[in-house]
Formats: C-alpha cells, sequence, structure tokens
C-alpha cells in the first residue's frame, strides 16, 4: 500500500513538472461580447429561458464564437430557480489559416439564488455542464470529439451609486470554472471572469448590464493562457404570458 501512494506521488509530480516545463505564454486579446437572455414564465412555478450570444474578437474584426442555450426553469419563489437545458455552440477556429468551426453540444443543470443586504442585490448561481467539444484537425472535422464536465461558480453584487432611480447601478462579479475529463491533464482550472460595470432598467421587462469583463483562460497546453480584455453589453427580457407579472429571477447569462 505504501508503495501504491508512492507511485501516485511520484506521477502527480511528473504531471506537474511536465506542465511547468514550459513558460508561461499569455496572449492578450481584445474582444466584444453582445447577448440576449429571456426568461418567460407560462406558469406560478415553471419558466422557459433562452438566450443568445456573439463574441468577437479584435474589438468587432474577427468571430470568436456564436452560442445558443434554452431550458426549463422551476421557480419555487422569487429568490430561487432550478434550470435544466441544452446548448449549442459554434467556435471560431484559434488558427489564423483555418475556417472550419467547431461544434459543441452541451447539457447543464444549475441553481441560482438572489438575495439582498441593505441596499446590495447578491446573485449566485453554481452550474454544472457536461460538453462535448469537436475536434477539428488541418481545418477538417476530425469525427472526434472531447468530452468534459465543467462547474461554475457565479458571484454577482449590484448596487445603487445615486439614490435617484434613473441613475444605473453598480455591478461588480466574479465567476471561476473548473472543468474535468480524461483530456485534462494540465488544467483543471479553465477559466476566470470578473466584470464590472452598470446595470440600467429601460422598463419593468428589458434591461441591460454594459461594462468591462477580463476573461482569463487556461488552454489544454497548461502553459498557454488567453488574457481577453472584453467589451460585454447583455441585454435581460422577463415576461410572463399569464396575466401575473413577470418573475423577478433572471436568466443570469453568460456562455
Amino acid at each position: 500500500m505504501k508503495t501504491y501512494f508512492i507511485g501516485i506521488l511520484i506521477f502527480l509530480l511528473s504531471l506537474h513538472v511536465l506542465g511547468q516545463g514550459q513558460e508561461k505564454e499569455i496572449n492578450q486579446q481584445l474582444q466584444t461580447w453582445v447577448s440576449i437572455n429571456t426568461v418567460t414564465k407560462f406558469a406560478d412555478h415553471w419558466g422557459v429561458i433562452g438566450d443568445f450570444h456573439i463574441r468577437r474578437n479584435d474589438f468587432v474584426s474577427d468571430p470568436s464564437f456564436y452560442f445558443i442555450r434554452g431550458g426549463i426553469s422551476y421557480i419555487p419563489n422569487s429568490n430561487t430557480s432550478l434550470n435544466l437545458g441544452y446548448a449549442h455552440m459554434w467556435l471560431a477556429p484559434s488558427n489564423p489559416d483555418w475556417s472550419t468551426f467547431s461544434d459543441e453540444n452541451r447539457i447543464y443543470q444549475q441553481a441560482q439564488l438572489n438575495t439582498k443586504f441593505g441596499n446590495v442585490s447578491i446573485l449566485q448561481r453554481l452550474r454544472n455542464e457536461q460538453r462535448w467539444q469537436e475536434k477539428i484537425v488541418n481545418d477538417r472535422s476530425s469525427g472526434d470529439w472531447r468530452f468534459t464536465n465543467r462547474i461554475r461558480y457565479l458571484m454577482s453584487f449590484t448596487f445603487r451609486i445615486s439614490d435617484k432611480k434613473s441613475w444605473p447601478q453598480m455591478v461588480l462579479s466574479d465567476e471561476i470554472l473548473l472543468h474535468f475529463g480524461e483530456e485534462v491533464v494540465y488544467n483543471t482550472f479553465d477559466q476566470n471572469r470578473f466584470f464590472i460595470g452598470i446595470r440600467k432598467n429601460i422598463n419593468s421587462k428589458w434591461s441591460y448590464d454594459f461594462g468591462y469583463m477580463n476573461v482569463y483562460q487556461q488552454k489544454y497546453s497548461g502553459y498557454q493562457y488567453d488574457m481577453n480584455h472584453t467589451i460585454r453589453l447583455f441585454f435581460y427580457l422577463n415576461t410572463s404570458i399569464r396575466k401575473k407579472a413577470p418573475s423577478e429571477i433572471e436568466n443570469s447569462g453568460d456562455e
């Protein structure tokens, strides 16, 4: 048994050494990310959610991804929601000489909690994703898929900066993403997303947030990273097909 644990320790150390053998490379990028995120309540405790995202690199010059997601939401009260659904991504190639987009199919489960302390609204979201990512080889689909399971935790704070209701609110949030799978060897840490910006209600149904998001992502190699400086504009729509007021729970967005 002692030899067994020593062998595991040597194996883990070797992985660490291999992952650290290359000097860290950080690719700095400027991005623009726009989305619409919807919740439509059709019963007292049930709703459907859907969102669509476009992210562009080099400000708006080059595609990064297109993303669509849908699902069913159980809303036991005005502070809590439980979601289940499916999403699909079309991911642009990182190789500038390639043109083939990679498909990704995703199933997700999510729990979201909204609380308030004084003038500060706190949103917490825990999401679990099963992801099937298409492998592209020499600018063609290889027919092979990479499966990973990803866990995400988001905490967001929204607070007033003025007593005037016409003024926007301030938003600070951070989300950490970890993933696991046979091919995840050097980067259990997937990425971290920090956002600072404003939140503004357009009317009783529509709102938006706008600001700066920093997306720091580690690649599968372990030594390559993307540092994405992102201009983010997310729209939110909360509606109901019933006569009652729409749910206070929002679809918190983010690919």
